[in-house]
This record gives structure tokens, sequence and C-alpha cells, in this order.
């Protein structure tokens, strides 16, 4: 495969990569190191590139695992999730300043699910993945990514709710 090939392959969903690694990594540094070091990966296996039947799955599992192995390791004790890349530039000031507060509720509430359930909810609704491609890059079934995503959901919404009707808690 020669480099222009490689590079019009992977340039449709580098920045889906880079966004799961931000949202399993602490900083946009940690993110863009995972993505540079995933896509050096599949670099260096680009003879064997073409065997997969779909490469973006491919690398979402590869980024997945990788950032799950930097969370354990020792030098990543201070890591923990981040995502603020949500702008509306068209609001008034009282609604950004809302939706800003509800984002990072959100995320608060994010950083208590389980591990899984936060995968997850970062390829369903923030990547926008299949049902089935989510559940072939996490090894699971179809029905347990559904159970995971609505009980994430579902927590999600309840603490949220509960935060905007009774204050901070």
């Amino acid at each position: 495969m020669k480099q222009a090939d490689f590079v019009s392959l992977v340039m449709p969903f580098k920045d889906k990569v880079f966004r799961l690694a931000k949202r399993l990594l602490v900083s946009r540094e940690e993110a863009e190191d995972a993505t540079q070091e995933i896509l050096l990966k599949l670099w260096k296996n680009n003879k064997k590139i073409g065997d997969y039947k779909n490469v973006e799955a491919f690398s979402m599992t590869m980024t997945k695992n990788f950032c799950l192995d930097r969370l354990k390791s020792k030098q990543a004790s201070n890591l923990k999730i981040v995502h603020s890349n949500y702008t509306d530039s068209n609001a008034s000031l009282q609604n950004q300043v809302e939706a800003k507060d509800s984002v990072d509720w959100v995320s608060k509430i994010m950083e208590d699910l389980p591990e899984q359930q936060k995968i997850i909810v970062q390829l369903r609704d923030i990547e926008d993945y299949d049902y089935s491609d989510i559940a072939k890059m996490l090894d699971m079934n179809e029905t347990a990514v559904r159970v995971n995503l609505s009980r994430a959901r579902k927590t999600i919404r309840e603490k949220l709710t509960n935060t905007h009707q009774h204050g901070i808690k």
C-alpha cells in the first residue's frame, strides 16, 4: 500500500479516533499521542490492512484498547475523562452558560459510569456508530450494547434531572 492510499483510507476516521481517545484520556495531548500511536501501528501493518473488513472499526478497537491500557499503566495515575468540544455560537450568553454547565455536569456524571458504558455512550451518541459496529468493536452482542447504553443514559438523565431540580449534590 502506498502512502497516498493509506492517507486516503485513514483520513475520514482519524478525527473519530482522536475523539474516542480524548473521551478516555485526560487531555488533548494524551489523545493526540494515542491517535498518533494508532496511526503509526496501522501504517506499520499496512500490508495486512486490506485483510480487515472495516478498517475504521478495527482502528476504533485499537484506540479503545490502547487507551484502556494507558489508563491502567502506572504513569496514568493523573488521567481522567474530559470532554469539552461542545459550542453553540448563536446562543445568548445565558444559554451558553447553561449549555456549558449541562455539558460539564454530563461529563462529571459520565466519569462515574462504568468504563464499558462510557465507551458505548461515546461511540453511539457522539461518534454515531451503529449498534452492530459497536458490538464488533467491543466484542459484545448487540443486545448487551443496547442494555448498557440504556443504563448509561438512564443514569445520566436521572443524575442530571436531579441536579437541575435540586441544585448541586
